[in-house]
């Protein structure tokens, strides 16, 4: 098995675990600030306790430490619009606006990971605007606020995870883990003193939340966020971002068997979804024939 396809195949792994998040962030009765804040303390807590990560802190330049933060920060602005788009409006929603991240990162990704602007990637991208605007109209309009925080967290994906390809190189994936999510864990906590929030931010979760919360970090954080880490390694995050893409697709077949959110959606929603999906599952298909056909040229 090569490299590349081992990593597609760990992309699609984590995918499928990432496909509960939305639902466990729904089911948690937590503000999305305060299980944000749980989720990465738990992680980085987690990873504290790991060897590995404090002989991967001892190798690395203060400078990369200090970028990796930085991208961290991001993760966590990522996950605060996510779970507020989850709140918002509901798990469906919220994983359909992460569909949106390749159009982001078709123009995010050639500035940050310095590679080549490809015009394909804007024509896919503009090609989904049809579906976007079906996924709106069938959404109640109380829920349409949830739909501009989930474009948004979208936004942020194609910024940490165009980082992280760029910085990723060598550097061990625990360590890299452990540095983002502490450092959002303490963005957190100084964005805990300026945002109105309708619970202390060291309020005790229920003992239902804090399974969840648990199932949360370790199951669907820790192991896939390490894990997209390495496969980052061998793919692009244009790549990576198409896989993760199917993730609406499990969140919205769960959130119709275990929440029953299909009652709360119109058609036309799910032929957006439809379209959306379509177009970005395209990309890969034009891509691999458009490289075909420059060898042959060649």
């Amino acid at each position: 098995m090569s490299p590349s396809t081992r990593a597609l195949l760990q992309i699609h792994f984590c995918v499928v675990l990432w496909g509960f998040t939305a639902i466990l962030g729904k089911l948690i009765t937590l503000g999305a600030l305060q299980l944000v804040w749980w989720r990465m303390l738990l992680v980085s807590g987690a990873l504290l306790l790991v060897r590995r990560f404090w002989v991967g802190i001892k190798q690395m330049p203060q400078r990369l430490i200090a970028i990796y933060a930085g991208i961290g920060v991001v993760v966590a602005l990522h996950w605060l619009t996510f779970y507020g788009s989850v709140k918002l409006a509901n798990a469906s929603v919220a994983a359909t606006c992460m569909a949106l991240t390749p159009i982001f990162i078709s123009f995010v990704e050639p500035y940050l990971a310095k590679r080549k602007f490809d015009s394909s990637e804007l024509f896919f991208g503009i090609a989904a605007v049809p579906g976007v605007a079906l996924v709106v109209g069938g959404t109640p309009a109380a829920m349409r606020i949830g739909i501009l925080v989930g474009a948004l967290s979208a936004f942020f994906v194609s910024i940490f995870s165009s980082l992280n390809k760029r910085y990723i190189a060598n550097s061990p994936a625990l360590t890299v883990t452990g540095i983002e999510m502490a450092a959002g864990a303490v963005f957190l906590t100084f964005a805990a003193l300026v945002i109105p929030l309708d619970a202390p931010l060291l309020a005790w979760p229920s003992i239902n939340d804090a399974w969840l919360l648990a199932a949360l970090a370790m199951g669907c954080t820790l192991f896939p966020f390490a894990l997209s880490l390495v496969a980052l390694r061998q793919i692009s995050a244009f790549s990576a971002s198409l896989a993760v893409n199917l993730e609406p697709i499990y969140a919205i077949v769960l959130a119709i068997l275990l929440l029953g959110e299909q009652r709360e959606l119109a058609t036309s929603f799910y032929i957006g979804v439809a379209i959306i999906l379509i177009v970005v599952f395209l990309h890969p298909l034009w891509s691999g024939r458009k490289k075909l056909s420059d060898g042959v040229i060649k």
